[in-house]
């Protein structure tokens, strides 16, 4: 059983669109790619050799499938090139017919249950970097094991999140986190059984607050 784990670049509002670049992803007026510049600095460096140290499979959006291949191949004495030019590349695309990217696998049809396919084999873990709309699917159908966010001290106000409309509602523990000179937290939340509630509300609710309710069931 191969792990999912997504590993994205967020905001304090959940953006997650364009952190690298302004070029990467302008679509819908986004004015802010390359947000994350300004932020990195060694101990990122460090969280990131981490990530790029363990044996993986990349999984991949059409989109950043196509940021990706477009400058990896062509870097040269880089760690992350190195990784990802050797790895074996799973791209999720209803509208690719082929694929330049050596090592790259196009999955077309059926998607949800192929990645789960995917999941159910041997080999390593699958990891999931940009790709807002794939994830969204992914998380819809709770196929994601692990979360290593990168949160950055700002907020953007618009753009791609990571959790949009439709997220299913799960629990999420937290394995390990860290805070770098420049205020990012890491941070590795693993999946952990489903929501649990409770309530800090009074055995004997007072008349005041069932007015209360009593108003907001009137204003559904």
């Amino acid at each position: 059983m191969r792990k999912l784990i997504v590993l994205p670049f967020i905001t304090l509002d959940g953006v997650m669109q364009a952190p690298g670049g302004s070029e990467e992803d302008p679509t819908c007026g986004f004015k802010y790619g390359g947000w994350t510049f300004p932020y990195f600095d060694d101990s990122l460096g460090k969280v990131m050799d981490k990530q790029m140290s363990r044996s993986f499979d990349l999984l991949l959006g059409r989109k950043t499938y196509e940021i990706f291949a477009a400058y990896w191949p062509y870097v040269q004495d880089d760690l992350i090139a190195d990784k990802f030019n050797g790895v074996k590349k799973y791209v999720v695309s209803t509208t690719l017919k082929e694929l330049s990217w050596t090592g790259s696998v196009l999955i077309t049809d059926n998607i949800t249950q192929e990645i789960g396919k995917l999941k159910e084999q041997d080999g390593p873990e699958l990891q999931v970097y940009g790709s807002a709309n794939l994830i969204q699917t992914l998380l819809k159908q709770d196929l994601v094991d692990e979360l290593w966010l990168k949160i950055f001290p700002i907020t953007l106000g618009g753009g791609k999140r990571l959790f949009a409309k439709g997220t299913m509602p799960a629990g999420f523990k937290l394995l390990e986190s860290m805070v770098s000179p420049s205020g990012v937290i890491a941070a590795v939340y693993v999946r952990a059984g489903d929501v649990k509630t409770g309530s800090f509300a009074q055995h004997k609710p007072s008349e005041a607050e069932l007015a209360r309710r009593k108003k907001l069931k009137e204003e559904k």
